[in-house]
This record gives C-alpha cells, sequence and structure tokens, in this order.
C-alpha cells in the first residue's frame, strides 16, 4: 500500500507542477532565457521525455519523503505537510538557489522553481500521510 502512496504523492505533485508552470510559464520562460515560438510555446519544443524525466523525479522525491517520514513517524496529514513544506523551502529551494546562481540565472527564476519545490514537496507530504 506505501508504494500506491508514493505514486499518488507523485502524480499530485506532478499535477501541482503543469497548474504551476502553465500559469507562471511566461515569467518562468523570461526568467530561464527561454524563446517562445509563435504559439508561446518553448522553441526548444520539450518533448515527452522532459515530461518523462519530470515524472520520474517526482517520484523519486516522493519515494524518499517516504522513507524520511517512515524513519521520522511522521503520520498525521498535517505535520506531512509541514515535514514536505520544511524540506522544499530548507534543502531543495537552496539548491536550486545556488544552481541559479552560480549559473548567473535572475533571482525570479529561483523563486518560480524554488516555489515549486516547496509547495510540491508539501504537497507530497500531504499525500504521503493521508491514507
Amino acid at each position: 500500500m506505501e508504494y500506491l502512496n508514493v505514486v499518488a504523492a507523485a502524480v499530485a505533485s506532478y499535477v501541482l507542477g503543469a497548474l504551476w508552470y502553465m500559469a507562471l510559464a511566461k515569467p518562468w520562460m523570461a526568467a530561464a532565457g527561454i524563446r517562445a515560438d509563435e504559439n508561446g510555446r518553448p522553441e526548444s519544443g520539450m518533448g515527452p521525455v522532459t515530461y518523462l524525466l519530470a515524472f520520474i523525479a517526482a517520484l523519486l522525491v516522493a519515494g524518499m519523503m517516504r522513507h524520511v517520514f517512515a524513519m521520522a513517524g511522521i503520520s498525521a496529514p498535517a505535520k506531512g505537510a509541514i515535514s514536505g513544506l520544511g524540506l522544499g523551502l530548507f534543502v531543495a529551494s537552496p539548491w536550486i538557489m545556488i544552481n541559479n546562481a552560480f549559473g548567473g540565472r535572475p533571482f525570479s527564476l529561483t523563486l518560480i522553481d524554488g516555489g515549486y519545490a516547496t509547495f510540491g514537496c508539501a504537497l507530497i507530504g500531504l499525500v504521503l500521510t493521508a491514507f
């Protein structure tokens, strides 16, 4: 049953990411320096592999968070959400900031990507502990 929780949490985070980046597509593309085609989509034409990798990443994060939560005894939804929020805000987002800073990227990119990491981890934590 724990594997289903991990998959459900990964799917929830993936859907949040889709909504997050659809809502912030223009500022994200501007901050990331990605050119848009005439339809407003990235010229690079992110294909199915990009989306598959994004789901695999969500699955890996959810799986590791399940392991950490089990080791720490985190089982209540509120604690799961807060713990996930903390992991996103204080573990994932600082690494994103470092990568963007050394890459000379604008801080707005860190806010967009770090925001998704933070809220995505919070959602994973909530879903993992809701079952």
